[in-house]
């Protein structure tokens, strides 16, 4: 068997996303609507989409549009067609229909419903056909989240269904879970529930909106949005027709019944237009408010007492890192809403197994993988320890909960098994489970896996500090490799720790550390045994200074890479600088032209370029020759590991030595400061970084007569980012950035 050609019918938010994912495999595909100018729309939007829906806008050459009417015979030799139309089984059953009648035999049919389970959508297929039809859930976005739902029952070819999980991990990149025909399969089934009993009991409490969603979020490892925010996010009436799907189908004893009526204040806010982001807004809304003849616009929170919005509160639960234990044993409000959200969630999960599942480790890569939870259900039992657990919800009656009883009567102190099951791949995750913990520290950990060190940053958002260098120049006595579990590989220095010492007056420490990460990615480089970075997700600023100060690089194809400094009002002092531009002095221009490398990367690293692919960061040469490209994030650290067993005997970088025109090419990046200044794109400051900037990049006070060395690189770096960084304007930029998120203009 294999996969030519797909057709997707229904160009709507998941086809349009399932269309452009097979696009980035180069997989030739035929999106069809009702009217071929639907689907053109379709293609247009995925052009446009922010995130980019594409790993590079050429990707979209793989795609065709058409209609249903003009272009079905598509349908005849596409060896997969997946239809995603509206959730009506009517519409659904007419296009089924067409489909068995035009398509070719033993091609394989699906659906990417969400909610209308397999023995409906085939039950006017005949027996023969039946064989061929599966359903295949999605999760939006499609490109970024790593879950897919192969829903099959008895009826199934099983090696067809075999085939494509193999298909679509391999090709697509998919966590590939296969599921049994029970409502809202695995990963909704278990994310739904938990944000009903999220919402109900952030009433329930007296929590608002903004106190639940500071606590159902990254306290709980889970993303950041909490559960108000993703209810906006998703639709708040998208949600409403979810749980009547879940009313309908499930059976009337089960639990989530309890949490699946309609609360009236979705209800209203149904009824008055608010549907969430899409809409006038939801439980948030972006406002205006006229301060100083000024117009200005602030995010406001629904009182769920008295219907009425006002501007967000920020809450501060002063936690750092993920402690369920410490978080459920809280003697406040927030203790006691996580204990009931948590403590509901496992019990729920645990009674479905072995119902919807006989591998609980599915539930788990289910809400990783769908939802991104860094903790499915089960792993939070295991992280809160079953006797804590136990002793905490010993008014519960668990006699009909089998998993629970049994863990009860065995009277284990852990339980957890093998994780992810539903790949052959050797992951980071299994991995774990067998390694030795060579050393660990706020910042990072160690471990040593056979011939191999790994290191494992688990700050938030991976932010880099002192520790977590001093890991990795611990961990090079053996090769290493640099990779994370959580969604991020590094977004850059933790700014929150740098101003720590700002505030104290005490640059010397900033200087300290800078100085060591520079020494830190200069060991990473030079080391005698390879150091594989294996990136995925963000890997911004001092996440890509290590990144390109690594011999190899094993890239997800979901990584964000670039040097963002300037937009907080510093330049890159890790290394930054000088490797992109060695990398660019490389270049046949770059030999041709002594002043062509420093006004390439003065313009990439002035203006924050990033890429959102590794094919977009090729040309911009965040990526050299040593680089793999990866779709499937199982795959990086078997990558990597294949990469040490091919460089046993490497030979460490040659060293790099530059000979830069100084004040000649300084005067060209001026002029371009200037002409961005006078059209108002730079304010005063941004004035100030670009000038610090060019100064790095063209050497500082040189000539073409004098060769500079990669630590005089490293020097100019470091005194460009003390002096911007005792700028009270950057110190501004940077407070203005950690509190909002955006970039402040200054």
């Amino acid at each position: 068997m294999n996969i030519g050609k797909v057709v997707v019918i229904g160009s709507g938010t998941m086809g349009s996303g399932i269309a452009a994912h097979l696009c980035n495999a180069d997989i030739p595909v035929v999106l069809l609507d009702l009217k071929t100018e639907i689907a053109d729309k379709a293609k247009e939007k995925i052009l446009k989409s922010r995130p980019p829906l594409l790993f590079h806008k050429n990707k979209i050459d793989n795609l065709k549009t058409g209609n249903i009417n003009d272009n079905f015979d598509n349908v005849k030799d596409a060896d997969w067609i997946i239809e995603a139309v509206v959730e009506r089984i009517d519409i659904k059953h007419q296009i089924y229909d067409k489909i068995f009648k035009e398509r070719k035999k033993n091609s394989i049919v699906s659906s990417n419903t969400s909610t209308i389970p397999l023995k409906i959508l085939s039950e006017k297929l005949e027996q023969k056909d039946k064989k061929d039809f599966c359903i295949t859930h999605f999760f939006n976005p499609v490109r970024y989240m790593g879950l897919l739902e192969i829903v099959r029952d008895h009826l199934s070819d099983k090696n067809k269904i075999k085939f494509l999980k193999d298909f679509c991990e391999k090709k697509l990149g998919k966590g590939v879970i296969i599921c049994g025909d029970t409502p809202g399969f695995l990963g909704n089934r278990i994310g739904v529930y938990a944000m009903q009993v999220a919402m109900t009991e952030a009433i329930k409490i007296n929590l608002s909106v903004e106190e639940a969603d500071a606590v159902f979020g990254r306290p709980m490892g889970i993303p950041k949005t909490g559960v108000f925010a993703l209810y906006d996010l998703i639709g708040i009436d998208l949600m409403s027709d979810v749980l009547k799907s879940f009313q309908k189908e499930l059976p009337k004893e089960d639990v989530f019944h309890k949490v699946v009526e309609g609360l009236p204040v979705v209800k209203k806010l149904i009824e008055t237009g608010y549907t969430g982001r899409k809409g006038k807004g939801g439980f948030y809304r972006m406002n205006k408010s006229n301060i100083n003849s000024s117009s200005k616009k602030i995010l406001e929170a629904l009182d769920l007492k008295t219907n009425k919005y006002s501007p967000v509160k920020k809450i501060d639960l002063k936690i750092d890192k993920v402690n369920l234990l410490k978080l459920i044993n809280r003697d406040d409000k927030y203790g006691k809403y996580a204990w009931s959200v948590i403590s509901k969630i496992i019990l729920y999960s645990s009674s479905l197994v072995p119902t919807i599942t006989d591998e609980y480790n599915d539930i788990d890569e289910a809400l990783r993988l769908g939802f991104n939870w860094s903790m499915g259900p089960f792993e939070m039992l295991e992280s809160i320890g079953l006797k804590n657990f136990f002793s905490k919800i010993e008014n519960e009656n668990i006699e009909n909960n089998n998993f629970l009883k049994e863990l009860k009567n065995k009277k284990l102190e852990s339980f957890y098994g093998e994780r992810q099951k539903y790949t052959d791949l050797q992951t980071l995750g299994k991995v774990k489970k067998t390694v030795i913990k060579l050393d660990k520290n706020d910042s990072a950990e160690i471990f040593r896996f056979k011939d191999f060190n790994i290191v494992e940053f688990n700050t938030k958002a991976n932010a880099l500090d002192y520790n977590s260098m001093d890991a990795l120049k611990r961990a090079t006595d053996k090769p290493l490799i640099i990779i994370n579990e959580s969604m991020q590989f590094s977004a850059g220095v933790n700014l929150n720790y740098v101003m720590e010492f700002i505030k104290n007056k005490d640059s010397k420490s900033v200087e300290k550390f800078i100085k060591y990460f520079q020494e830190t990615c200069k060991h990473l480089k030079y080391c005698e045994k390879p150091v594989i970075s294996a990136p995925s997700g963000l890997a911004l600023g001092g996440g890509e200074e290590v990144l390109l100060q690594s011999n190899y690089v094993v890239a997800h194809t979901n990584i964000v890479m670039g040097l963002v400094e300037t937009i907080v009002g510093l330049v890159p002092a890790g290394g930054g600088c000088k490797e992109l531009l060695w990398r660019w002095t490389q270049t046949d221009m770059g030999k041709k032209d002594p002043d062509y490398a420093p006004i390439q990367v003065f313009n990439i690293i002035g203006y924050a370029k990033t890429a959102s692919s590794p094919l977009e960061a090729k040309p911009l040469l965040f990526l050299d020759k040593n680089h793999n490209v990866i779709i499937n994030r199982n795959k990086l650290l078997p990558t990597a590991r294949s990469l040490i067993e091919k460089n046993v005997n490497m030979s460490p970088s040659n060293k790099c030595k530059f000979r830069l025109s100084g004040d000649n090419v300084r005067k060209k990046m001026h002029k371009i400061l200037e002409e961005l200044y006078n059209e108002k794109k730079i304010l005063d400051h941004g004035m100030e970084v670009g000038k610090e900037l060019a100064y790095v990049l063209s050497g500082g006070d040189t000539n073409l007569d004098k060769e500079i060395s990669e630590d005089q690189m490293y020097k100019l770096e470091l005194n460009s980012f003390m002096k911007l960084v005792e700028n009270k304007k950057t110190q501004e930029r940077i407070v203005h950035t950690l509190k909002t998120g955006k970039p402040l203009i200054n």
